[in-house]
């Protein structure tokens, strides 16, 4: 009892993981510190001192506590109630990307999530180019915004380019016509164009694929759950 009694006053203040009380442990109590008065050697065969065997004694009785299932349940009782709280957050989140297709944009495990689903249909490339764009109106750089354009340009927009999206010849030619005083908003119309297209016809598919089928039903128990418990 004295010695969960020590770790536990220990735990509560730092909030630290077991490792890392157990160096802090290590490096603090558990090291005797020598009488300042007395700088003679010990002799070979001397014992411990009353300290050393103390600490050693702790030493073990610590190590023993906390492979204790009971210590590591309140170890970790702190962590599980902010991941319950984050997984109830995501719950919220997952029920919102049905709502509407700016729903599904504004969230960073929305956009995953459809990302992932647009691979199997292979199209991620309309997504890719999005956030592409998406990442060059905030650039402030002149030099940057023209060295990223011709780069967006090329992997998305141009003919036969490596990851071409699918937009009309006409939004082609008035983007590239764009590249000569590349602007900020040089990629709006062909980007308008890649996301009407996700919206129209991607977006509906991911909330009927399985995959997503099967987060909302997650999504849907863990509220029920939450609420048979309030």
């Amino acid at each position: 009892m004295e010695a969960a009694a020590c770790l536990e006053k220990v735990l509560r203040p730092s909030r630290a993981s077991p490792e890392q009380v157990w160096q802090a442990k290590e490096s603090s109590e558990l090291d005797p510190v020598k009488p300042r008065g007395h700088q003679g050697h010990s002799s070979p065969g001397a014992q411990p001192t009353l300290p050393a065997k103390r600490a050693k004694d702790l030493k073990t009785r610590l190590g023993i506590l906390l492979h204790k299932p009971e210590l590591g349940h309140r170890i970790k009782t702190s962590s599980t109630l902010q991941l319950g709280s984050r997984r109830r957050d995501s719950s919220h989140e997952v029920l919102e990307w049905r709502e509407s297709f700016d729903q599904l944009l504004k969230s960073k495990s929305g956009v995953t999530a459809f990302h992932t689903f647009l691979k199997t249909e292979f199209s991620e490339e309309n997504l890719d180019f999005w956030l592409a764009c998406e990442d060059f109106k905030k650039t402030r750089s002149k030099t940057k915004l023209a060295s990223k354009a011709n780069r967006i340009f090329e992997e998305f927009v141009q003919s036969e380019a490596p990851r071409e999206v699918n937009i009309d010849h006409e939004t082609r030619e008035i983007t590239r016509k764009n590249l000569s005083g590349a602007t900020s908003s040089c990629f709006n119309e062909a980007q308008a164009k890649t996301r009407t297209l996700m919206e129209k016809d991607s977006y509906p598919r991911f909330l009927k694929s399985a995959s997503y089928q099967d987060m909302t039903k997650q999504a849907t128990s863990r509220g029920i759950s939450k609420r048979s418990h309030t």
